[in-house]
């Protein structure tokens, strides 16, 4: 079977989302990571690991993605006062993420949450991806902006990143939903 992990394309499907990750036994650290990922695009293992020290001091802080080892500038502008709000209580050194067991959440760790929500939601389409497919998506729909996406997620082509953050199967499904020929 193939695993085909996809955005939340709509508001409905966001606050779904959100609406099972309030049930969680660690909610709060549970949504912001969510809203965290959604609006920034990182991957999941950049996430788990920031610290509060890494992104309270600056609207746009910058960090290394661990993957490519390469310096990327987070615009949080419009996330400050949820920001604020997670991490009042918080010391600067400590994970955004912590785990239960001491440290930071494990990507695997997310992957199983997840898994639990895509039940709840009935879906075989979410992963620790979904957060980074989703920013892409609506940053895409929103601004039509492929060049910028590009830059963010890496990519060396448009036709890698509107594949990543699954643009074409919807252009092409819309195109010809309505296409009726000698009928």
């Amino acid at each position: 079977m193939a695993y085909n992990v996809q955005p939340l394309r709509t508001d409905a499907e966001i606050n779904d989302f959100l609406f099972c990750l309030r049930r969680n036994k660690n909610a709060s650290r549970d949504v912001f990571l969510f809203l965290l990922g959604i609006n920034t695009g990182l991957r999941m293992s950049d996430l788990v690991d920031l610290k509060k020290q890494d992104i309270i001091y600056d609207k746009n802080p910058r960090i290394i993605e661990k993957k490519t080892n390469k310096t990327r500038t987070l615009y949080l502008g419009s996330l400050q006062d949820i920001i604020r709000d997670y991490t009042q209580d918080m010391p600067d050194d400590f994970y955004l993420f912590p785990s239960t067991k001491g440290g930071h959440l494990e990507v695997n760790t997310v992957y199983q949450m997840f898994q639990k929500v895509a039940d709840l939601l009935g879906r075989k389409d979410i992963g620790t991806h979904t957060l980074r497919k989703t920013f892409g998506y609506h940053c895409y729909k929103r601004t039509k902006d492929i060049a910028t996406l590009m830059e963010i997620f890496g990519h060396s082509s448009e036709k890698i990143t509107k594949r990543y953050i699954g643009i074409n199967e919807e252009e092409i499904s819309s195109t010809l939903i309505n296409l009726r020929l000698g009928i």
